[in-house]
């Protein structure tokens, strides 16, 4: 399967020329205009089929809580989705490279104000410079990590700016099993999917940069979620600093 994969892989990224070109003189930056609208249709539709599993992970935030009033870091927070399953009077500083997801914070802002929010900053994940070390209690990254252009250097910034003992939660697709279909086609449309996922990797294997990115603890789990098959692959759980 691995030559047919790979004959599958060039073909589609011949296809896949003219949005090759489009990227390489700049004019794919003209999508982040309008990726905001696309990923709350989206985020929508995810939180509806993930509710559970959401409200599982989420759970657990309130024993990250030292005493005080619990302070929270999300990590592409796009639109907002994650907001319902915060723990009220959290505190919610929101990070995220494309501003343009700004007016969909607010909305979502307006509709959880059980929650107080600190500021929205201009980020990546993998220069949160803003942010202070040792400042958060928990950090939350949701469909986030396979976009990031570095998984590695994105978890060393969710470490230095997490109080000890502090929790990073996560919630990603990752690359499927190799002796599967899912995982054939994951690698053969990774070129198109890329450009329309807003730079969305499905070939990753996320958790092998957290098993080694030096967390305490961690509770991780492969779960398949209920979703087309391309990201039906799924990591859920906590990492402890």
């Amino acid at each position: 399967m691995t030559l047919l994969m790979r004959l599958c892989t060039l073909v589609v990224h011949v296809l896949c020329l003219p949005l090759h070109l489009i990227d390489a003189v700049g004019l794919y930056k003209l999508y982040k205009h309008v990726i905001p609208g696309y990923m709350y249709q989206i985020s929508i539709a995810y939180n509806k089929k993930m509710h559970d599993k959401k409200k599982e992970l989420f759970r657990s935030l309130a024993d990250f809580k030292p005493g005080g009033q619990l302070t929270l870091l999300e990590i592409g927070c796009g639109t907002g989705t994650n907001f319902q399953y915060y723990p009220s009077g959290c505190r919610v500083v929101c990070t995220d490279p494309n501003p343009n997801f700004q007016k969909y914070l607010t909305r979502a802002m307006e509709d959880n104000d059980h929650l107080t929010y600190d500021r929205f900053a201009v980020a990546s994940g993998e220069d949160m410079a803003a942010v202070q070390d040792n400042s958060v209690d928990a950090v939350v990254c949701t469909l986030v990590l396979c976009s990031v252009d570095s998984v590695a250097q994105t978890l060393r910034e969710v470490h230095r700016i997490l109080r000890p003992g502090g929790a990073f939660f996560f919630m990603e697709h990752v690359v499927a099993d190799p002796s599967t279909w899912c995982y054939f086609f994951q690698h053969v449309l990774q070129p198109p999917w890329y450009y329309f996922g807003d730079g969305c990797q499905v070939t990753r294997e996320t958790w092998k940069n957290l098993e080694s990115a030096g967390f305490s603890e961690l509770q991780l789990r492969h779960i398949e979620a209920p979703l087309m098959f391309m990201i039906k692959p799924h990591i859920v759980g906590y990492a402890v600093k």
